[in-house]
């Protein structure tokens, strides 16, 4: 009885690493994409009205982590604008919101 449960156990092991082997060399490396490059897909995609590669970006991170990355990518957008037009973040933010000066 003991030599059965030998050979059973050799099976399912040899078995088991056959398919954790198998599953190693087969399946292709997911690439990892961070939150900022997430960010930068998903606010060009909105821009472009591309709703698959919104989708795309969208399922690379969290939710909570997209939306951090796309707040990010604004802050930097608006500083970036501000230093380029010699103003203010605040005037360049409202300005791109159609806001009036306050």
């Amino acid at each position: 009885m003991t030599g059965m449960f030998g050979i059973l156990r050799r099976a399912v092991t040899s078995a088991r690493k056959e398919t954790v082997s198998a599953a190693r060399t087969r399946a292709p490396e997911r690439r990892q994409h961070n939150l900022f490059e997430a960010a930068a897909t998903f606010v060009a995609a909105s821009v472009e009205e591309d709703q698959d590669r919104m989708d795309e970006a969208s399922g690379w991170v969290s939710p909570e982590a997209l939306s951090f990355g796309v707040g990010e990518l604004a802050c930097r957008a608006v500083i970036a604008l501000a230093r380029e037009r010699n103003e203010s973040p605040e005037a360049v933010a409202r300005t791109l919101l159609g806001l009036a000066d306050s």
